[in-house]
């Protein structure tokens, strides 16, 4: 199918930078609370999902302080000392794995040396520093991981890989190589539920799901449901709702996932009918007779027509990493897809988790997630010159709340919503070197950039034409196109740029492979700006930034909370 028409939207500019201590002008600034979130602001309201159910405790609990703890020194973990620590830390972490109730794996100030994966395999494990900065804990990994031992975890990806050359050739550079299975999986802090399979490659793999319960109603953004069997739950059950594609590429999920858009959808969507195309992890919070009400609201309508059911989850719960640096060392960049495992942590299988206060230097990509819900990533900082795949990944998740990331490094994908990522955030965070907000392609969808800063350097343009930034570079295969579903949202975007825009002139925002019926409210800069997205999205207060409700995130959870 052909996609539609390209339209331009033109934005009004900002002639005091956001960084001035000065106050905007009116016409600089909106002081109101914008259409789109005013029920009487007339017509038909513009659906917006509410995204204040991501993070840790569904956005409503403070992350816990675990007071019980070993100190890795007493296993042999010496810091500074120049001995490689990998044996102590991970006799330390069996240790803790052995005890009972949530235990925190505390290290000292200092660096210890770590050449192994470190495995966190059972609910209730913190990995805690002194802290991230100078003086703090530090982990220094002198090896990537293509020296380290997995012990077969990602041989499936390994397979998947040769059985059907997924290659990255690039002639400027004499590549032709198959895909590093370190592009986009593994870390030196490794969480997962034992024998679980996070990630699905092959089919010839997959396993039975065990189903709870069908589903027989439910409205899209509501909390209530109604059940078949309503005795297979109980209250606190943390389980995934999953809705199948199993009528083709025309299938009504399609339609819901992408609306009336005349878009090509990847042929992903429909060749693999027995695996979930969506999935929401959720808890249940209270059954009466039939009915059921569960912590967050659905992402899509359940009826005959688009049928869904409750499958069981594997998960750990309560794992946390904070208060430390991950140092590698500096390494020369080998090109997109052929990382060698400079990778920080990989976060798999946890509900109700975190990660904060991190510092990450010279990495391949700092944070990778997959198959999570309700966790949140809380000022991460990465930095060094050498170029990263990612900094803070989002990718296979559900209500994933990444707050105070600091992009310094270049990355390949700075704030990437990836594949089948749902209800997930990005909220003030700064991208730093030349970055982008990559949408994914592959299903994800429903997901928010919030308040957000980046700093740019666009194409210089000659003969008085404007410059060019592509902000939405994506990645992802044609298989999974389009490059997002309905209703991803950007809010209150800030766009500094720091080189290359003639005065007077505007910078052109590119998005080459976008998805339908987005939502854009409050870009705004100190350049003019134009923004070219196809679909065409819905636009409000362009050009201004938001200054009654700055951040979305913010916004819904502090209604939320005051009902």
């Amino acid at each position: 199918m052909a996609r539609k028409k390209l339209k331009t939207f033109a934005l009004l500019s900002l002639s005091v930078p956001l960084a001035a201590p000065t106050v905007a002008s009116a016409q600089q600034t909106l002081s109101t609370v914008p259409a789109i979130l005013q029920s009487d602001s007339g017509g038909e309201q513009p659906y917006l999902p509410d995204f204040s159910y991501a993070g840790y405790g569904y956005g409503e609990k403070a992350i816990p302080e675990v007071g019980q703890h070993i100190d890795v020194a007493d296993y042999g973990a010496i810091p500074n000392d120049g001995i490689d620590d990998s044996k102590a830390l991970k006799a330390a972490l069996g240790a803790a794995h052995k005890m009972t109730g949530p235990v925190r794996v505390q290290f000292a100030s200092g660096r210890y040396i770590l050449t192994e994966i470190l495995w966190i395999e059972r609910s209730g494990i913190v990995i805690a520093g002194m802290g991230s900065a100078k003086g703090g804990t530090e982990f220094f990994m002198p090896r990537p991981l293509n020296q380290a031992d997995d012990g077969g975890a990602l041989d499936e990806l390994r397979e998947y890989l040769k059985e059907n050359d997924k290659r990255q050739h690039d002639e400027d550079i004499n590549l032709d190589v198959l895909f590093s299975e370190w592009s986009w999986s593994g870390g030196f802090i490794w969480t997962r539920f034992p024998g679980g399979r996070h990630a699905t490659y092959l089919e010839k793999y997959d396993r039975p799901i065990e189903h709870v319960s069908n589903i027989r109603s439910g409205a899209r953004g509501s909390r209530e449901l109604t059940v078949a069997d309503p005795g297979a739950l109980r209250v606190g059950d943390v389980l995934q709702i999953h809705w199948h594609n199993r009528a083709g590429k025309d299938g009504p999920l399609i339609r819901e996932l992408y609306g009336d858009a005349n878009l090509e959808i990847g042929d992903r969507h429909w060749t693999l009918p027995d695996r979930p195309l969506v999935r929401q992890a959720t808890r249940i919070e209270a059954i009466r007779g039939d009915r059921v009400t569960i912590a967050d609201p659905l992402m899509h309508p359940i009826d005959t027509e688009l049928p869904a059911y409750f499958a069981r989850w594997d998960h750990l719960s309560e794992v946390g990493i904070e208060n430390l640096a991950l140092v590698f060392p500096e390494n020369p960049y080998f090109g997109h897809h052929n990382e060698a495992g400079y990778n920080g942590i990989y976060f798999t299988g946890v509900h109700n988790g975190w990660i904060r206060n991190l510092r990450i230097v010279n990495s391949d990509s700092g944070v990778l997630t997959d198959d999570l819900a309700n966790v949140t990533i809380a000022d991460v900082v990465t930095t060094g010159d050498h170029k990263a795949h990612y900094g803070v990944h989002i990718g296979n998740v559900h209500n994933v709340l990444v707050t105070g990331n600091e992009v310094f490094n270049p990355t390949e994908h700075t704030f990437s919503f990836n594949t089948q990522a749902t209800h997930s955030v990005y909220q003030r965070s700064t991208g730093w070197e030349q970055p982008t907000l990559d949408q994914h392609a592959g299903a994800n969808h429903q997901n928010l950039y919030d308040a957000l800063t980046v700093h740019i350097r666009p194409d210089p343009a000659e003969d008085r034409q404007p410059a060019t930034y592509d902000l939405f570079k994506a990645g992802g295969a044609g298989y999974w196109k389009p490059g997002h579903g309905r209703y991803n949202t950007v809010w209150n975007l800030a766009i500094e740029v720091d080189a290359n825009a003639s005065p007077g002139l505007p910078v052109v925002l590119t998005e080459k492979s976008g998805g339908p019926e987005a939502r854009i409210v409050g870009l705004h800069g100190d350049h003019p700006l134009e923004l070219r997205y196809s679909p065409p999205p819905y636009t409000e207060a362009e050009g201004k930034r938001l200054l009654a409700v700055p951040s979305l995130y913010d916004y819904q959870l502090a209604r939320r909370s005051s009902r």
